[in-house]
């Protein structure tokens, strides 16, 4: 199914997003993670993209076997800041030969080993020639990323979302946003998306708090904002694991019901590959749906 044909105004669309494992070992917890969120009939499920070497393949072969072995609609991340042309259509094909209709379209950060083309002889500077490639390539659903707060790189929010309206024309069919923990600011971007023309669905991601220090780090990797109510309930607290998971839990779950109650297409939670706190909160959620 194509992940865009959910988005018909009759109830939420939840969906989870995992990374892919690193060992083998990490590979069974991966799929009993899988599994027990699968008991939520979720949506889709998006897994993100390991751009080098190995980790391509096992990137494609992972959701293969999400999408025909455990049975759920899957949308692959696709980043081309470290690939030709020619190998992005090989990549696709690989997609397409799986079965997988959806694509989440990314620039991507530049690996860690270097495999990043130079800026001056890459086919693909920015998410939106990926995009553009892709809509000529085949009939894909595909997804792009929007940033309540802004890009990191970017100089302003004025100059993100023409970023964001250029994915938009190049052929995108749904935006999700990146995580954030301030419901304002998702609203506050709906305005600027909708002001600049753009009618696509704006799904928003949100991530559990599940340890008081890995949540700092992704929020400053990705520029999001942790209200101080937040820290001042977790610092004093933060070496009391089961604390902070519930803490987040609450306030993921709040976050949840305020969106949807207000008219958000669905919810998108960053699982970290881990179930509890997702499979807590969408508990709660579909009880009061």
């Amino acid at each position: 199914m194509k992940v865009i044909e959910l988005f018909n105004g009759r109830k939420p669309v939840f969906s989870f997003e995992f990374f892919l494992p690193k060992t083998a070992e990490g590979m069974d917890r991966f799929k009993s993670t899988v599994r027990n969120l699968k008991r939520l009939s979720p949506s889709f499920v998006t897994l993100t993209y390991g751009a080098g070497g190995s980790a391509r393949d096992r990137t494609i072969d992972t959701a293969g076997m999400i999408q025909n072995e455990l049975g759920l609609t899957t949308v692959v991340h696709l980043t081309c800041i470290a690939h030709s042309r020619s190998e992005i259509e090989t990549i696709v094909g690989k997609i397409r030969g799986y079965g997988i209709e959806n694509i989440m379209a990314l620039r991507g950060d530049p690996p860690k080993d270097g495999r990043s083309l130079s800026e001056n002889i890459r086919d693909y500077r920015y998410a939106a020639d990926l995009v553009r490639h892709l809509r000529k390539m085949d009939h894909f659903c595909i997804g792009v990323a929007g940033y309540p707060e802004k890009h990191p790189e970017a100089a302003t929010m004025e100059e993100d979302l023409r970023s964001l309206k250029e994915k938009v024309d190049a052929g995108a069919d749904f935006i999700t946003t990146q995580l954030f923990f301030d419901n304002a600011d998702y609203y506050r971007f709906i305005e600027r998306v909708r002001g600049q023309g753009i009618t696509l669905p704006v799904v928003p991601g949100l991530m559990p708090v599940t340890n008081y220090g890995q949540i700092q780090k992704f929020a400053a990797m990705c520029g999001a904002r942790i209200p101080p109510e937040i820290l001042r309930a977790l610092e004093p607290r933060q070496n009391d694991p089961e604390y902070v998971i519930q803490y987040g839990i609450d306030w993921t779950y709040r976050q949840a019901r305020d969106l949807i109650d207000k008219g958000a297409p669905g919810i998108h939670f960053y699982t970290l590959n881990k179930s509890r706190s997702t499979e807590v909160i969408l508990s709660r959620l579909l009880e009061q749906l």
